[in-house]
């Protein structure tokens, strides 16, 4: 058996850039060769982030936009080519996310945008990509999809666990330790805080929670918030900027005299609430906590996670089983184009609440 050669492009609902993850597979084990992230410039983010809601001449943006996304998927791909010596002929696909620009399962749609022809046609790689449209039309959430894959990286014989990803939305996998796995997204993960980071800072988010560790949580703002029926909804669920965005919030910062600096502290603590709310009515018995994603590093979030944990419940980053907490989504998509590739159904139906179990992803061959 010879060792095999993916890349995972992932562009979540942070928009900050590009994740691109050279990923190694051998059988059933997989290990990351390379990394590359490629910021987004601040004028596409603008215009993509226009696009989260009804707009102008949208259909046409839109296109545009996507054309524009595979030239920077491609240059992204082209420079971690280059960082490591490898041809494009060494690749056996690449599995592309998108740019979630709306999440409406409810109405029997998802849409991540990238033309996936045009990123063929540029690395001359074949693609896999719109890896979430069959799991919705099956009937299912279509997210998250990350489950599948922390099972296989992530599952313990003899440990409970819970993989917490922290990107603009946090989601949780719950590994129980005879196999069973349930997945969800509980909510804002990094988003709202970054949104408000930009607004009052200027910045594009607060580096280590290092602004709000100033403020105080605000009790009855976080209660309030915590107030959203997204909260209390049983799996499966998925949720994105269709709902937790600037106009959500805005919508409870109706206190008179807030500090900025408290509103980003209440916010660090949503997110760090609403995760152990979620993990405790969901997650029986759980022994460790992992968490990846951006969210990880901010030193003063994962404070509050221990804080609200039990002592003898670990809460730690997915580096200490060996799986960069920056890279597991990317390299999901890898992991999810490999499936595809090979016909091997890929999404988890007790997660997203599909009739079955489906193949993921569309083939654009190069």
């Amino acid at each position: 058996m010879m060792a095999e050669l993916y890349i995972g492009i992932m562009s979540g609902t942070s928009m900050d850039g590009i994740d691109t993850a050279l990923v190694e597979f051998y059988g059933q084990q997989c290990k990351l060769r390379s990394t590359h992230f490629l910021p987004y410039p601040a004028d596409l983010r603008n215009r993509l982030l226009t696009l989260q809601h009804p707009s102008k001449n949208e259909l046409e943006t839109t296109a545009q936009i996507s054309n524009e996304l595979s030239g920077l998927y491609a240059e992204s791909v082209r420079q971690l080519l280059q960082k490591t010596g490898m041809q494009a002929h060494q690749i056996m696909a690449i599995g592309n996310h998108g740019q979630t620009i709306r999440h409406r399962p409810e109405l029997g749609f998802t849409l991540q945008i990238g033309n996936h022809a045009l990123l063929a046609e540029l690395t001359g790689i074949t693609v896999v990509g719109d890896f979430r449209s069959r799991d919705v039309a099956a009937g299912g959430q279509g997210a998250p999809l990350v489950p599948a894959f922390h099972q296989a990286m992530f599952a313990d014989a003899k440990k409970n666990r819970a993989i917490v990803n922290i990107g603009g939305i946090a989601n949780i996998t719950y590994i129980a330790k005879n196999g069973d796995t349930l997945g969800f997204d509980s909510g804002p993960g990094n988003m709202l805080m970054d949104y408000w980071a930009s607004l009052r800072l200027g910045k594009p988010f607060d580096e280590n929670g290092a602004w709000a560790s100033t403020g105080a949580v605000l009790d009855s703002l976080l209660y309030d918030m915590l107030a959203e029926p997204y909260f209390a909804l049983p799996p499966p669920k998925s949720t994105g900027r269709d709902l937790f965005n600037e106009n959500w919030l805005k919508q409870h910062l109706l206190y008179p005299h807030l500090r900025s600096q408290d509103v980003a502290r209440t916010l660090v603590a949503l997110t760090a609430h609403s995760i152990f709310h979620a993990i405790g009515k969901t997650c029986d018995g759980v022994d460790e906590i992992y968490l990846c994603g951006g969210g990880a590093h901010n030193s003063l979030l994962v404070q509050d996670l221990r804080s609200l944990f039990d002592d003898n419940i670990l809460v730690e980053k997915t580096d200490v089983l060996r799986v960069d907490a920056d890279w597991v989504e990317a390299m999901c998509f890898a992991w999810l184009a490999k499936q595809t590739l090979e016909k091997t159904p890929a999404n988890l139906p007790a997660v997203t609440g599909a009739k079955g179990q489906r193949i993921l992803g569309a083939i654009y061959p190069g």
